[in-house]
């Protein structure tokens, strides 16, 4: 643990250090003139990775953001690499209109590791959960009405959602997001969204009560919320949330040994190399989805199917799960100690495994460091 207090010893720096951000020519010059202003990156200029970043300049960099998570078996990791540069030479796609070899061997490992029945393959995220709608929304017009209720007419299907921040490209999550700074200036929204607070589990209980089951196809949730800022439910919220949409038997997984009707996956399933996703469900509700209603031309492509398999080797072989836990439980230790000596300028330091953040008093820091770009530019390997 030595290297990661001296990693945070970096990072306290980052608080007692005043100075302008540098400008690159990259980002000043043609690449701002012609690039859509859909984000506000950091001004550091990439160019290589092996496990860490290095700049153009050739300075190391340790990234904490991990592309979103994309990269949480680190940049381009040797054996995912090898992955890649053997498949590309065999088969790159075939397209859902075709069988190819590898996407039944790793649909066959996802089913085993996760204990789900069925798995539909997309390419991104987004559309990971925009198929997991579908799913969920063909469920609930076939199975969850009643036959009563079928002969109405214009029966509105209700989604609950519980998203805070959702930069999407899907106008169908947007619609989902209980952020307002994603939802303005995107309307008219998609209607039969509900929405309620993260981790109240007393008021997702009033809305099932006041819609009744019958009209709610589903419930879709963040175990923990990434882009709010880390935000960790309370404990035993997602039992109580169990416990409210189905009763009998929960099967175990994840934090609190609860099994959800569909899981997505998506961003560190590709390795941070190529962009896969996945949709699992059992076949009661899978097999709702008939040919020609659902498709993707680069989903379960040999390549993607290649590398995904690769990424969940490393996972697994390098015990990253594991290591999660224990070094999670260092860090936040170390983090809570540089607290501890800036408590003007921290409000709160929270997390699961890896998954972490600390919250800055935005009134005792300025602008620039309030919103982290100080600390995202300050500490470097």
């Amino acid at each position: 643990m030595a290297a990661t207090r001296r990693l945070l010893q970096r990072v306290s720096t980052a608080f007692s250090t005043v100075g302008a951000l540098r400008s690159y020519g990259v980002i000043d010059g043609v690449g701002i003139r012609i690039r859509a202003h859909n984000y506000h990156p950091v001004p550091v200029v990439f160019s290589r990775a092996t496990g860490t970043i290095w700049d153009s300049e050739g300075k190391r960099y340790i990234n904490f953001l991990a592309a979103y998570s994309a990269v949480n078996q680190g940049h381009c990791h040797p054996k995912i690499i090898k992955a890649l540069q053997e498949q590309v030479e065999k088969l790159t796609l075939s397209s859902r209109a075709f069988y190819n070899d590898q996407f039944p061997v790793f649909a066959e490992r996802l089913r085993n590791m996760l204990g789900y029945e069925m798995v539909l393959p997309m390419k991104m995220g987004t559309e990971g959960v925009e198929t997991a709608l579908k799913v969920a929304r063909k469920w609930g017009h076939e199975r969850k009405t009643s036959p009563k209720m079928k002969v109405k007419k214009n029966i509105l299907h209700l989604f609950v959602s519980q998203i805070s921040v959702i930069l999407s490209v899907a106008q169908n999550i947007i619609s989902m997001s209980c952020d307002n700074d994603a939802t303005r200036g995107f309307g008219p929204l998609l209607p039969g969204n509900l929405k309620v607070d993260f981790g109240d589990a007393d008021s997702l209980e009033n809305i099932f009560k006041e819609w009744i089951m019958l009209l709610l196809d589903s419930f879709l949730f963040e175990p923990n919320q990434g882009e709010a800022g880390v935000v960790i439910p309370p404990e035993g919220y997602l039992k109580a949330v169990r416990e409210l949409s189905r009763s009998g038997k929960m099967l175990a997984c994840d934090w609190e040994e609860v099994r959800p009707d569909m899981v997505i996956l998506g961003k560190a399933l590709g390795g941070g190399v190529i962009p896969v996703s996945a949709v699992l469900a059992d076949k009661d509700v899978m097999l709702h989805i008939k040919p020609g209603q659902h498709g993707s031309t680069f989903g379960g492509n040999p390549l993607a199917s290649d590398v995904a398999m690769a990424s969940l080797d490393v996972i697994e072989k390098e015990k990253l799960v594991e290591r999660s836990a224990s070094h999670g439980e260092e860090l936040r230790i170390q983090l809570n100690e540089i607290k501890k000596q800036y408590l003007k300028y921290i409000k709160e330091v929270r997390g699961r495994g890896l998954f972490n953040a600390f919250e800055f008093n935005s009134e005792s820091l300025s602008p620039v460091s309030a919103n982290g770009t100080l600390i995202c530019y300050g500490p470097k390997a």
